[in-house]
């Protein structure tokens, strides 16, 4: 016991009883995070406005099918684990993260590190939220009323988030019902012209709005002609790029809405509707919405922000635009949920209002200065971060049996190895290095986290572990 830091020796297993239904924590919180606005506006683009006519430039239906494999990979790879570990310990991330990366490496990754981390979503979301309430008072980006209500929307959600999961579970229960009407009505207002969609005009008309006769298609694979096998790779990396880069952090956090699932199947359920199946809820309506209202468009790519052209009503757009952006909140409750868990637990005798106060004010000074509006680069850094880190503890889980190994000393080799190397292959596309040979960045940073892992470990590169005696077992 004399082993065990502080934030491990004094963490306690989430008993039983005090466990809640999959459908109003984890679903409801994963679908308000992939129900978010900014998630599924830029999709069709997939986050780079360098790639002419988007992820629709192979067609509508490789898109669908592309956007269905990021969606699995995000539960299969991403969440799964983590949330089944969650379920077995009783116990959050940051404590379950010493398995693969030592009690003293698992309190900087994914424990402390990753908390520091949703304060930048927590911006980005402010951020965002603030620009579509203010746009509806006619201010714009950095506009003194889009800075205030930004930073207002901030520390409500960082609150919230404080409280714990219950109180983001009862927002999140009802929030979603807003973009899931205002969805149906986008599908209801565009679905009609996608028989009539081209992908050639889409890219045309990428090309002509971007006024750069120059934009490629998605080319990491070759000449990315039109319909090519090679050109569909590099689609097909795009959207799983985007969307698990989106993701990867939240699938880590699984731990932490695992430990609150009774059993198995609520953590399965939880992920497949809550993950799964929002994401492709979402993502689909966003793709059909651009394709069947291209020519109206006339290239651009951001459903979101072309809401009121889509939806051929000027009144009802704006509403629903209004309406979106209220309905990010639970996104940024989540954002603070998963911090004020990490705080409290790498840092328990710190009181979590101190702790997560400093991080909001930063979090509030990203929104002021408009760091936060750069959301895509966000993306893939993190995907580029967290990617390693669900890799390794797939990989600790499995040679494990199943089950979790309990905290293991000082910094564990084979965690910490695989991680930096996961990384560099995650990151460095990010930095214009080996962009055309590393697909999909964040999955691959998956892949190398996992069998760099499971080798090390073989090799007998794990530290020792030690003994946490109020750990439990299922």
């Amino acid at each position: 016991m004399s082993q065990l830091p502080d934030y491990v020796a004094s963490a306690t297993p989430n008993p039983k009883e005090n466990r809640a239904p999959w459908l109003t924590t984890t679903a409801a919180t994963y679908a308000g995070i992939m129900l978010w606005f900014v998630f599924w506006s830029g999709l069709p683009s997939g986050g780079d406005a360098s790639v002419a006519g988007g992820v629709l430039s192979q067609g509508l239906l490789f898109a669908l099918m592309s956007l269905v494999i990021a969606a699995f990979i995000c539960y299969f790879c991403f969440y799964h684990v983590p949330g089944m570990l969650g379920m077995k310990t009783g116990l959050p991330l940051y404590i379950v993260g010493t398995s693969t990366y030592g009690v003293t490496g698992g309190f900087l990754m994914p424990g402390f590190l990753m908390g520091c981390l949703q304060f930048g979503w927590l911006s980005v979301n402010g951020y965002f939220a603030g620009l579509g309430l203010a746009s509806m008072a006619g201010h714009g980006a950095g506009s003194a009323v889009h800075i205030g209500i930004g930073i207002g929307w901030s520390v409500i959600a960082a609150f919230v988030g404080l409280k714990g999961i219950k109180y983001v579970g009862m927002v999140a229960s009802y929030m979603p019902i807003i973009p899931i009407v205002a969805l149906l009505y986008l599908l209801f207002c565009t679905v009609g012209g996608v028989r009539g969609f081209h992908p050639e005009w889409a890219v045309d008309l990428s090309r002509w709005a971007a006024n750069d006769p120059s934009l490629g298609r998605a080319t990491l694979y070759g000449d990315g002609s039109l319909g090519s096998l090679s050109g569909q790779l590099g689609v097909l990396s795009l959207i799983c790029a985007y969307v698990v880069g989106f993701f990867a952090t939240a699938g880590a956090a699984g731990c932490d809405f695992g430990s609150n699932n009774k059993d198995r199947h609520a953590v399965i359920m939880g992920g497949l509707v809550g993950i799964a199946g929002a994401t492709i809820f979402t993502g689909a309506i966003a793709l059909i919405a651009i394709a069947g209202a291209q020519k109206e468009l006339a290239g651009a790519m951001n459903p979101y922000d072309s809401m009121r052209l889509l939806m051929g009503d000027e009144t009802i757009g704006g509403v629903f635009i209004l309406l979106l952006a209220i309905a990010a909140f639970p996104s940024a409750c989540f954002s603070s949920l998963i911090a004020a868990n990490s705080f409290k637990t790498t840092l328990p005798k710190v009181n979590p209002f101190i702790s997560c106060g400093i991080g909001t004010a930063v979090a509030c000074a990203l929104i002021a200065f408009g760091v936060a509006g750069k959301a895509g680069a966000v993306f893939g850094f993190i995907g580029a971060s967290f990617g390693p880190v669900c890799g390794a503890m797939m990989a600790d889980y499995l040679l494990s049996g199943k089950k979790w190994a309990g905290p293991r000393a000082g910094f564990n080799p084979a965690g910490w190895i695989s991680w930096a190397v996961g990384f560099f292959v995650g990151g460095a596309p990010l930095a214009g290095y080996f962009a055309d040979v590393i697909p999909c960045p964040p999955v691959s940073a998956f892949v190398v986290g996992f069998v760099l892992y499971y080798l090390l470990a073989k090799a007998g590169l794990e530290s020792k572990k030690l003994d946490m005696p109020q750990r439990i077992d299922n």
